[in-house]
């Protein structure tokens, strides 16, 4: 009898455990997959290409079994029916917003568009399409993410200069509201450093292209941040870099960023970790723990394809304020669940 208990104390002691814990990856595949945490529920999205499909979990390794449905579906035809890339859901001022970048099967003509739901649950009730969201210049556009400081909305995006391909770099306005860009835009990153410049091409028009782009607000203490890709994601050289300003500056000047020398996420040999990139960031049900999601390949020479799959680990905080993303961890390895509310 006495044997029986110890075995079923020990199973449930390892199940116990096994649901305390997760490995990554996420999902088989899944690239530039996007979370936001919200009255108990992680809600998920990444680039189908074709759709944009929103996931509800409670837990954050749940989502290969959580409910999933297609939020919107673009028409078969017309300047954003194709190329669906980098979804964001989020919630902003009382309602949901869905933020894309899309085309008409041509990539010269990618630009980011808004859907609207005025449900409680973005799960239910009805996306509306508000539109295209552009600055006054209306040149290429995708990688969209808004933030609400201080009772403002500020986008920032991945764009080009001019009309032809070759570099992106990132750029930041203010909003009038969620679907409208109230001011012109600004520059504030440009491809400058070796690590962010791996980009060669074997195509007959276009050899090589230089990129800044998937660009993430992170917030903490009394400083903000900008994580963004570097280097083509067709390469292992795919990593995050990072620019930072005081929380009291004007977010509109360039003067106010200070780009890092080094990336601050990249590639992990040892652990099988290659060209992660693409990130969003979310906070633990407790609000105490920092999270980042971030995609990767397991094998080098995998590129922008298919093999890209989410993976999400906690972070910390250096001395002077600044994020420490460690190194990509690798595939399998336990990690502990995002801390969960205490009962009061």
């Amino acid at each position: 009898m006495n044997r029986i208990l110890t075995i079923l104390f020990v199973v449930f002691a390892i199940t116990s455990l096994q649901a305390q814990t997760f490995t990554n990856p996420l999902l088989p595949s899944g690239a530039d997959p996007y979370s936001f945490y919200k009255d108990g529920y992680y809600y998920y999205t990444h680039t189908t290409g074709r759709n944009i499909v929103l996931y509800k979990s409670k837990t954050i390794d749940g989502i290969k079994e959580a409910p999933h449905k297609v939020i919107w579906t673009p028409p078969k035809t017309g300047p954003y029916s194709k190329n669906l890339w980098a979804p964001e859901v989020m919630f902003l001022q009382g309602k949901w917003y869905a933020y894309f970048a899309a085309d008409g099967s041509n990539n010269i003509n990618h630009r980011m568009y808004v859907l609207e739901n005025a449900s409680a649950d973005p799960m239910q009730g009805e996306w509306t399409f508000k539109g295209q969201i552009t600055d006054e210049t209306n040149k290429w556009a995708i990688d969209g993410d808004v933030i609400e400081h201080k009772g403002k909305l500020y986008m920032i995006w991945s764009g080009w200069e001019g009309d032809a391909n070759g570099k992106q770099e990132i750029y930041i306005a203010k909003l009038k509201n969620p679907w409208t860009v109230d001011r012109p835009r600004v520059k504030l990153s440009s491809p400058e450093y070796p690590w962010e410049k791996h980009g060669d091409l074997d195509e007959p028009n276009l050899k090589h292209v230089d990129v800044n782009e998937g660009p993430q607000f992170l917030v903490h203490k009394n400083k903000i941040f900008i994580i963004y890709s570097a280097s083509g994601c067709w390469t292992d050289h795919y990593a995050l870099g990072m620019l930072t300003a005081s929380i009291k500056s004007n977010l509109l000047d360039p003067k106010s960023w200070t780009k890092s020398a080094e990336p601050v996420f990249k590639s992990s040999l040892e652990n099988g970790v290659y060209a992660p990139g693409h990130n969003s960031f979310f906070k633990s049900p407790d609000g105490k723990e920092d999270w980042i999601l971030y995609h990767a390949n397991d094998k080098p020479g995998q590129g922008c394809g298919g093999f890209r799959s989410p993976r999400a680990q906690k972070f910390t905080w250096n001395s002077d304020g600044t994020p420490n993303f460690g190194i990509p961890v690798k595939t399998g390895t336990p990690l502990n669940m995002p801390a969960e509310k205490t009962a009061n």
